[in-house]
């Protein structure tokens, strides 16, 4: 099958030939099924939140777009003049943008090497790609590695302490489980998808803390809606 394991790049596809798609249906672990709108890929600028449009005026050099889906980021980059490389692991998604004539490679970015970039951006609770809490020191020093001198890291996520909230405000989490942030996620499009993946939401304290100790400088640039954030990761 063209698009075995891959619904993004299948809606991708179908949004880009006819106009239209079936909502992705977005399953996770802790709590109940989301539909992701294949419309909201294809974002404009204007159409973009306000922590997306903070990240792009953010954007330095030469850039590198991780996780790029369909390219909305990517896309306005270009048209402001930015040279910017796309990596997503679904091959729709880069077929797409290789049509929009966005540099785009399909590959794991702990894989993408032999490269380095001013601006590194990990938009849509990018970061989450480390997996989990563990994973994200290493996740930050590959990161790293592909960053030129004075070169810096934009990336969001979401503190979810509130889904463990009860209604006095008290929060209730089991001490002995895995840290709160680390989610399993599944993807159905059609009859197409994806296997069950690791997805981490990390709170500003966890994130900064890592990234201090990996050598970076870190600071929160933007708070949002829903304990949303942006933040930047600066080569010291």
């Amino acid at each position: 099958m063209r698009f075995e394991k891959d619904p993004i790049g299948y809606a991708i596809h179908d949004y880009n030939l006819t106009g239209t798609a079936e909502s992705i249906i977005v399953k996770s672990d802790l709590c109940e099924d989301d539909v992701m709108p294949i419309p909201y890929l294809f974002r404009t600028y204007e159409q973009m939140p306000d922590i997306e449009k903070f990240a792009l005026a953010e954007c330095q050099g030469e850039i590198l777009d991780i996780g790029a889906c369909a390219g909305c980021h990517s896309i306005y980059l270009k048209s402001q003049g930015f040279k910017v490389t796309a990596i997503d692991i679904s091959k729709g998604a880069c077929d797409y943008l290789k049509e929009a004539g966005i540099t785009s490679l399909q590959i794991d970015f702990m894989q993408f090497q032999g490269q380095q970039f001013d601006t590194i951006l990990l938009l849509m609770n990018g970061i989450g790609l480390a997996g989990s809490l563990t994973e994200l020191p290493k996740t930050l020093r590959h990161l790293r590695s592909l960053l030129n001198p004075n070169g810096r890291i934009l990336c969001d996520s979401t503190d979810i302490r509130y889904m463990y909230e009860n209604r006095d405000g008290s929060v209730w989490m089991d001490l002995n489980a895995n840290y709160y942030g680390e989610m399993n996620f599944n993807m159905v499009y059609k009859n197409v998808e994806t296997d069950w993946f690791p997805w981490l939401y990390v709170d500003q304290q966890k994130l900064t803390a890592c990234g201090m100790n990996e050598g970076f400088d870190v600071e929160i640039l933007l708070e949002g809606e829903h304990n949303h954030y942006l933040a930047e990761l600066k080569m010291i």
